[in-house]
C-alpha cells in the first residue's frame, strides 16, 4: 500500500527586519526563518537553483541587508530627536551665534551636516560592528541602543514636561528607555514608527537652512539700504561706543547719581555730556535690541540681525556721506560693501564645534538650563589676537604689572587706534561685549578662572553673580577712561558727537536673575533702564535730562546731531524734538509682542555690601573641620605676568556643616571674602567667593586659608585638600 504523502512543512515567519524577535522567537534562539549568513539544510540533488543553497544564500543575504537598513532607519530616527533636532532649533533661533563667530556659509552649511550626520554615523557604526560577534550580539546591541537613545529623549520630554529635575528625571528616563527598548523587542510597530522617523532629520535641516531666522545668515540677500541725506549744517565725527547687559542701578551711588567712588570714569563722561537718565532699551536680547538702536524701529519680526533683513541702518544712511569704522560683535547690519570687520573675534570650525558641543551638553541635561549662545561670548585680548596695544598703560596704583594691557579687549584696542582725525567725516561704532557675562576681569584688568556652569540664581548665588558683575564693570569704567583720554590726546573730544550707551541690563534680584520674562516683570527697573550719555560738538558742561527716552530714540538722535536726513520714517524721536508726552513704555521680550512696563528712573540699589572681616589680618587660628578647593595648587606658583590671579575660589564641605554658615576666605593673612555655605549645586560644590582686591596677592607662592566664622565672630580654620 503506497504511504500517504508527506505533510506539507508549515510555513516560518520572515525575519524582523530590524532584527528584533518575531513571533514564536525566544530571546538567545535563532530567529524564525532561514538567518540571514547561515546555510540551511543542503540541497539534496546537489544543485544550484532557485531552491538551492544558492538561492537561500542569496535570500538570506538579502534579509541581512534589510534587517541592517530598518535598524540604520531607526537610528537615524532616534539620533534626529535627541541631537539633530534641538540643536539645530537653537542654532536656527540663533543667527547671532555664526554672526560673532564670523562663520561664512561653507562653514555653516559643514556644521549642519556634522551635526545631522556624525552622531548617527558614530551609533549605527557601533552597533554594526557588533554583527562581527554574531547575530544574537547584533540584535542585543540594537535593542541596547535603542533602550539609550529613548532615555535621552526621555530626559528632554521629562524636563519640559514634568517638575523632575536630576537624579529623579535620570530615573524616570532609563524606566522610559527600558520600556521603549521590551517594546521595540516585542512588537514591531514601535520599530515601524521609529523607522518613519528616519525622515525627521531631513525636515529639521531643511527647516534650518530655509525658514529659521539663521537662514538668512545662509542665504543672505542684497545689501539694500537707503543712503542718507546730507541736510544743512556740520557733519561732526560720531563715535557710539554701545556696552552690552549693564543696568544703569549699578552704577547710581546713594544718591542717585553715578557712583564717582567706583566708577570715576563713568562720572566723568557724565560730568561732560546730556545724560538721559530716564532711557530704557527695547528688549533684552541684542539680536532685538541692537536692530531697533540702529534703525529706529521696534521689533517687529524675528529675523536674524543681519544687513539683509535690516537694510535700512545707521550704517547705511551715514556711509554715503561719512566713511564707517564698525566693530560690531553679534550682528553685522553694516553691508561689506560699507566697512570691513577691523577684528574679527575667535572663528573657525574648532570653534564652532566646540561651541556647539556646549550648547547640546546644554539642552540634554536633565536640568535646567537657560540655553543661551550668548553666554559662550567673550571678547578676545589683544594678546589672544595678536595686535599692540592702543595705548600705554595708565598710570594707576593698581595698574603694577605691565602684561595687564595684554588683556584689553582686542576690539576695542582696534577701536582706540580709529580714533584719530581724518579729512573726510567718520563714524566710529564699537559694541563690546563688556561687563557681559562670562566674568573674568577684576576692576583693575587682571583675568581670573571660574567654572562655566557656576548658578547665578539661588541663595549665595546670586551675590556672587552681582560681585562678579560689579567687578567686571570696574575695568568697564576703565575702558571708558581710556577712550575719553584718546580722544582728548587726538583733539576729537571738543568736535567729536560721543554717544556711550548700553542695549539692555539685567536682573539681579534673587529669583528672577537674568532677562527673560520674570525678571522684565518682577525687575523692570534692571532689565530696562540703561545708562544713555550723548555728547554734542562743543559741549562743555554736564546736564541731566529725564525725558521718556527710548532707544528707538538713538538712531534719531544720531542723524539730528549730524546732519543726516533719514530717507525712511522711524518709531523714535530725536531728542532735539519735544519730548514725549506719554509716561509709559514698550518692552519686547519677542519681537511684534509689545510688553507696557511703567515707571521712571530706579531707585539706586546698594551693592553687596562687605563683611566686617572683610580686610582684616588674620593671626594663627585653631583648626576645626576640612573643606576641598578646586585649583588649590594654583595658590603656589602665581605668576603677575601673566595677568592671571586665581582669585575665583570654590569647593565643597562636609554635609555636617549647615547651610548658611559663612566662612571667610583669607589670602596670605588677609580676608579677601565672606561668603555662606550653600545647598550643594549641581557640580558639587558648596561655596564660592570672589576675591576681587588684587592687592592681596604676590608673585610666587601665596598661602590660601579657608576659616568657618562661629556666631559669635570667633575663627576656626578648615583643613584645605
Amino acid at each position: 500500500m503506497a504511504e500517504p504523502p508527506p505533510d506539507p512543512p508549515t510555513p516560518q515567519p520572515a525575519p524582523d527586519p530590524a532584527g528584533g524577535s518575531g513571533p514564536g522567537d525566544l530571546p538567545g534562539q535563532p530567529a524564525s526563518g532561514n538567518p540571514a549568513g547561515e546555510s540551511g539544510p543542503g540541497d539534496p540533488s546537489g544543485r544550484s537553483g532557485p531552491g538551492g543553497s544558492a538561492g537561500r544564500h542569496d535570500r538570506a543575504g538579502r534579509a541581512g541587508w534589510r534587517a541592517e537598513l530598518g535598524r540604520l532607519a531607526e537610528v537615524t530616527g532616534l539620533v534626529g530627536l535627541v541631537v539633530t533636532q534641538p540643536l539645530l532649533d537653537v542654532l536656527g533661533r540663533s543667527p547671532d551665534f555664526f554672526l560673532f563667530h564670523r562663520a561664512d556659509r561653507g562653514e555653516i552649511l559643514l556644521l549642519m551636516a556634522l551635526v545631522a550626520l556624525v552622531p548617527t554615523v558614530a551609533v549605527a557604526l557601533l552597533g554594526a560592528l557588533s554583527r562581527l560577534a554574531g547575530r544574537t550580539t547584533r540584535s542585543a546591541t540594537h535593542t541596547l541602543l535603542v533602550g539609550l537613545l529613548l532615555a535621552a529623549l526621555a530626559v528632554q520630554v521629562g524636563r519640559h514636561g514634568t517638575p523632575l529635575r536630576g537624579v529623579p528625571l535620570l530615573l524616570l528616563a532609563a524606566l522610559a528607555g527600558a520600556a521603549g527598548a521590551a517594546a521595540h523587542r516585542r512588537w514591531r510597530a514601535p520599530g515601524r514608527a521609529l523607522r518613519l522617523a528616519a525622515a525627521g532629520p531631513l525636515l529639521f535641516v531643511g527647516l534650518f537652512v530655509f525658514a529659521s531666522p539663521t537662514s538668512t545668515v545662509v542665504l543672505p540677500r542684497g545689501e539694500g539700504g537707503a543712503t542718507g541725506v546730507a541736510g544743512p549744517g556740520n557733519h561732526p565725527p560720531v563715535v557710539v561706543l554701545v556696552l552690552d547687559e549693564l543696568p544703569l542701578v549699578s552704577l547710581l551711588g546713594p544718591d542717585g547719581r553715578i557712583d564717582a567712588a567706583r566708577f570715576p570714569h563713568f562720572a566723568e563722561l557724565a560730568g561732560g555730556s546730556t545724560w538721559y537718565r530716564n532711557a530704557t532699551g527695547v528688549s533684552g536680547w541684542t539680536p532685538y535690541a541692537l536692530p531697533a538702536m540702529l534703525t529706529g524701529r521696534y521689533p517687529q519680526r524675528e529675523s536674524a540681525p543681519h544687513y539683509s533683513q535690516y537694510p535700512d541702518n545707521l550704517f547705511t544712511a551715514f556711509g554715503g556721506l561719512y566713511d564707517v569704522r564698525a566693530e560690531e560683535s553679534i550682528t553685522r547690519l553694516c553691508p561689506p560693501s560699507r566697512c570691513e570687520q577691523p577684528v574679527s573675534p575667535e572663528q573657525g570650525m574648532g570653534v564652532l564645534l566646540r561651541q556647539a558641543g556646549g550648547l547640546l551638553r546644554q539642552v540634554t541635561a536633565p536640568v535646567d538650563s537657560r540655553v543661551d549662545p550668548e553666554d559662550s561670548y567673550r571678547e578676545r585680548t589683544r594678546a589672544e589676537a595678536g595686535i599692540d596695544a592702543a595705548e600705554p598703560v595708565p598710570a594707576d596704583p593698581k595698574f603694577r604689572w605691565d602684561s595687564l594691557n595684554d588683556n584689553q579687549p582686542a576690539r576695542f584696542t582696534s577701536f582706540l587706534a580709529g580714533l584719530r582725525p581724518a579729512s573726510r567725516p567718520t563714524l566710529h561704532f564699537l559694541h563690546l561685549l563688556m561687563p557681559h557675562s562670562p566674568w573674568a576681569y577684576l576692576p583693575s584688568g587682571v583675568r581670573y578662572d571660574a567654572p562655566d556652569d557656576l548658578p547665578n540664581d539661588g541663595d549665595g548665588w546670586t551675590e556672587l553673580a552681582r560681585r562678579r558683575h560689579l567687578a567686571q564693570l570696574g575695568y568697564t569704567d576703565r575702558l571708558i577712561g581710556e577712550t575719553l583720554r584718546t580722544l582728548r590726546a587726538t583733539g576729537l573730544y571738543d568736535q567729536s558727537l560721543l554717544v556711550v550707551t548700553a542695549d539692555h541690563g539685567v536682573s539681579f534680584t534673587p529669583g528672577v536673575q537674568g532677562r527673560g520674562m520674570d525678571a522684565i516683570r518682577a525687575a523692570p527697573g534692571e532689565v530696562a533702564w540703561v545708562p544713555t550719555f550723548v555728547k554734542t560738538p562743543r559741549q562743555r558742561a554736564g546736564r541731566i535730562d529725564d525725558r521718556n527716552w527710548q532707544h528707538v530714540d538713538l538712531l534719531p538722535t544720531i542723524a539730528d546731531e549730524a546732519a543726516i536726513r533719514l530717507p525712511w520714517p522711524v518709531d523714535g524721536r530725536s531728542a532735539r524734538q519735544t519730548p514725549r508726552a506719554e509716561a509709559g513704555k514698550v518692552f519686547y521680550d519677542r519681537p511684534g509682542q509689545p510688553i507696557p512696563i511703567t515707571g521712571g528712573v530706579p531707585a539706586p540699589i546698594a551693592p553687596p555690601a562687605p563683611h566686617p572681616l572683610v580686610g582684616t589680618a588674620v593671626g594663627d587660628r585653631p583648626t576645626d573641620g576640612t573643606a576641598r578647593v578646586a585649583d588649590l595648587a594654583d595658590f603656589g606658583a602665581v605668576d603677575p605676568d601673566t595677568g592671571r590671579l586665581p582669585a575665583a575660589v570654590w569647593g565643597d564641605v562636609p554635609d555636617e556643616v549647615p547651610d548658611g554658615t559663612p566662612l571667610a576666605v583669607a589670602v596670605n593673612g588677609r580676608v579677601g571674602a565672606v561668603v555662606p555655605v550653600v545647598p550643594r549645586d549641581a557640580g558639587g560644590r558648596r561655596f564660592a567667593a570672589l576675591l576681587a582686591d588684587d592687592r592681596l596677592f604676590h608673585a610666587g607662592t601665596n598661602r590660601l586659608d579657608v576659616y568657618r566664622v562661629a556666631p559669635d565672630g570667633t575663627l576656626r580654620r578648615l583643613t584645605l585638600s
